[in-house]
């Protein structure tokens, strides 16, 4: 998130008190989240891919997966995890593992943006918060892999098909070029302290993000704690907060062979918050060690735009360049809640740009109808 929306924004070098992030020592120490060739420097494991004709593409290898006993279950539940509605594969899941509830069925497939019921709600207060776990994995499914969980902060006003299709570009190149299993991930929405036109109420955009997750994804969930807070909240604190609910509150994540083992908390970001931390006495050099170097980045580039020399222009990022992942669109969408916002504003059909079942709370609370946006933001056209 763009820290000068902060109503009280004061810029970093006049900002004398800071509320200081998380302790080191309090986050786990995990290795680079760089692609294998670069992290093994020769070891055995440093190999090209195995070329589409070897018949091991990565549809394979996880049907591969799913004919082993001891990977019934896996963490996050992929489009080739459904099972058939007759199938008692259910009653043989530990239930430590995931509650059954979570699984997809093929005969929910119809109905899934068409129903929004039964999704269990986010707190409004505080006072009655809780951390979402439903959806987190409690158990490894590779021990010689390291546990990762995703998360997401924006405004998200509203959450569109971008938004989504970015963790799944995240989990593809997360499994398919590290070390790591991604075994949870989380949207964050910005507090309604977050002073840009075009935000819905903290409330309204919490709810369209559970919609969107729970009625299109198997494995993402919405975390309310950053929406409800009674000001902005630095990323820095937000991943600070993920770390304590994951980490110190509820130890990690077990592994097969029956440890306890420190999860990884990676920022996914597109390239234009990328460029905005490059951006003179925006974000503290504090907050950016903190954030790039003990958790990570995942990048998301946005079309024509280079990323990666913009990393090695910036010395705080190439100097934890390690610990970015840039994730190439193979099919480019540029979606924009910006564009979702002028589309309604003027009466077009978003059909097919977000989830039915947001377009339907959109169209049942009236949102972004009465509203007008400066014409520099809206051309800027921001992932949002």
């Amino acid at each position: 998130m763009d820290p000068t929306n902060d109503p009280n924004f004061t810029p970093p070098s006049l900002n004398k008190d800071i509320q200081p992030t998380a302790p080191s020592s309090q986050i786990p120490k995990n290795i680079p989240i760089e692609p294998l060739v670069l992290a093994d420097l020769g070891n055995a494991m440093d190999a090209p891919s195995p070329h589409p004709s070897s018949g091991r593409s990565r549809v394979h290898m996880v049907h591969e997966d799913m004919k082993a006993d001891q990977y019934k279950s896996k963490i996050p539940r992929k489009h080739t995890d459904l099972v058939n509605s007759s199938s008692d594969d259910d009653a043989n899941v530990p239930e430590q593992i995931l509650p059954p509830s979570a699984k997809v069925k093929s005969t929910q497939i119809a109905d899934l943006e068409e129903v929004p019921q039964g999704i269990q709600r986010q707190s409004k207060t505080l006072e009655k918060y809780s951390f979402p776990t439903h959806r987190l994995g409690t158990m490894m499914r590779d021990d010689t892999k390291y546990p990762l969980v995703i998360v997401a902060c924006g405004s998200f006003s509203p959450i569109t098909y971008l938004h989504l299709r970015m963790f799944e570009m995240a989990l593809d190149a997360i499994s398919e070029q590290t070390r790591f299993e991604v075994v949870g991930g989380y949207f964050s929405p910005v507090s309604s302290n977050y002073k840009k036109q075009g935000l819905a109420p903290a409330p309204h955009r919490v709810r369209m993000c559970e919609l969107a997750c729970e009625r299109t994804s198997s494995w993402l969930m919405v975390d309310a704690w950053e929406s409800l807070q009674p000001k902005y909240t630095r990323t820095a604190l937000v991943l600070d907060h993920f770390n304590e609910e994951i980490n110190i509150k509820r130890g990690g994540i077990m592994t097969q062979s029956g440890e306890k083992r420190g999860v990884k908390i990676m920022l996914l970001a597109g390239g234009d918050l990328i460029e905005s931390m490059g951006e003179p006495d925006v974000w503290a050099d504090q907050d950016l060690h903190h954030i790039l170097g003990k958790y990570g980045c995942l990048i998301v580039e946005r079309a024509g735009a280079d990323v990666r020399s913009f990393l090695l222009s910036h010395d705080i990022m190439y100097e934890h360049r390690r610990n970015f992942l840039v994730i190439k669109q193979l099919i480019y969408n540029d979606i924009s809640s910006t564009k979702i916002r002028l589309f309604i504003r003027r009466g077009m059909s978003v059909q097919y740009l977000l989830p039915n079942s947001v377009i339907r709370y959109i169209q049942e609370h009236k949102l972004y109808i009465n509203e007008t946006e400066p014409v520099k933001q809206v051309m800027a056209d921001k992932t949002d």
